[in-house]
């Protein structure tokens, strides 16, 4: 399969990342073993998660996702089949949370006691934090990739303007420098990414991995109606996509999915692998067919006219 380097760096991720956001919230311990040898078969092996998932879910404390990951790596002897990103920043306590350079540091040995493993290949700030001077967190991120506990660092959820500080920090004083965004970025989603975050990508030669790559679910094509908000926890947060845009673009994903008789889903994710910069969207499933379906995006080559029509019907 296809690899795509992440950013300036060594790594080399295949072009889709499974969302880790599932393990210990929808997907349980042995469903989540099932799905990860099931993405890595299939010829993935970018698998994205952070410290604080699943700490949403009443009973968990955070730290659920990046557990069952490391019991699964562990069993299998996969680790080195694999590129595991994993996020910081996020509060998973009133005193834990941000990136200072004291927190960086505990944030990451117990991100790696959890994932049983040495080393992290993508640390991702997963939040800003306003509290801390860039130059701060940054001399703390090269610290650990000095010591080999790091391989690269990529940031998520920064303003353009501390996104931009920061790649000029480490360019001024030689400290490691992000090689990944991870903005939201989808068919419908698209005017925020593009005017504010895609200069930046181009000029900096950084890689995305976009969150929300189907619009919680509204890119499946599963929700058309109001009525259709009801058939999934998820629903209530589609309804702000059912507008005349939202229905033009699931018309043109209609129309080209049955042009290369696959879903809207796959469709979704192949436009936006298509797309300059995009290394792997994220996508999760909760159960192994509907992994296998996302999976069929990797090998759907849209043409320029299927291209154009998408963002011809989604253009902001």
């Amino acid at each position: 399969m296809e690899k795509r380097k992440i950013g300036h760096s060594e790594l080399s991720v295949a072009p889709l990342s499974f969302g880790g956001n599932v393990f210990g919230w929808t997907a349980d311990e042995s469903t989540s073993f099932q799905l990860l040898d099931a993405f890595v078969a299939a010829g993935f092996n970018l698998i994205d998660t952070a410290d604080v998932y699943s700490r949403w879910v009443p009973g968990n404390n955070g730290g659920e996702s990046e557990t069952i990951i490391g019991k699964w790596l562990k069993q299998s002897g996969k680790r080195d089949q694999v590129v595991i990103a994993t996020k910081l920043g996020a509060e998973m306590a009133p005193d834990k949370k941000g990136l200072s350079k004291e927190y960086v540091k505990q944030a990451v040995e117990d991100s790696l006691r959890r994932l049983q493993t040495d080393y992290i290949d993508l640390y991702q700030t997963h939040y800003d934090d306003l509290n801390t001077p860039v130059q701060e967190t940054l001399e703390a991120l090269d610290k650990l990739i000095n010591e080999g506990k790091v391989r690269v660092i990529g940031a998520s959820n920064f303003t353009p303007e501390r996104l931009t500080e920061s790649l000029e920090v480490s360019e001024k004083l030689g400290y490691a420098a992000y090689q990944s965004l991870q903005p939201e970025y989808n068919l419908y989603d698209r005017q925020n990414y593009e005017t504010q975050y895609e200069p930046i990508v181009q000029q900096y030669g950084l890689s995305v991995i976009s969150y929300y790559s189907l619009a919680s679910g509204f890119l499946t094509g599963k929700y058309r109606s109001e009525a259709d908000l009801s058939k999934s926890p998820r629903g209530q947060g589609v309804k702000k996509y059912l507008d005349d845009r939202g229905q033009s673009i699931l018309k043109a994903l209609d129309e080209v999915a049955e042009q290369y008789n696959a879903t809207p889903a796959q469709v979704s994710l192949a436009w936006l692998m298509a797309r300059p910069g995009i290394a792997a969207p994220i996508a999760s499933a909760t159960s192994v067919d509907q992994l296998h379906e996302i999976a069929k995006a990797a090998e759907l080559k849209l043409d320029e006219a299927a291209i154009d029509k998408l963002t011809t019907a989604s253009a902001w």
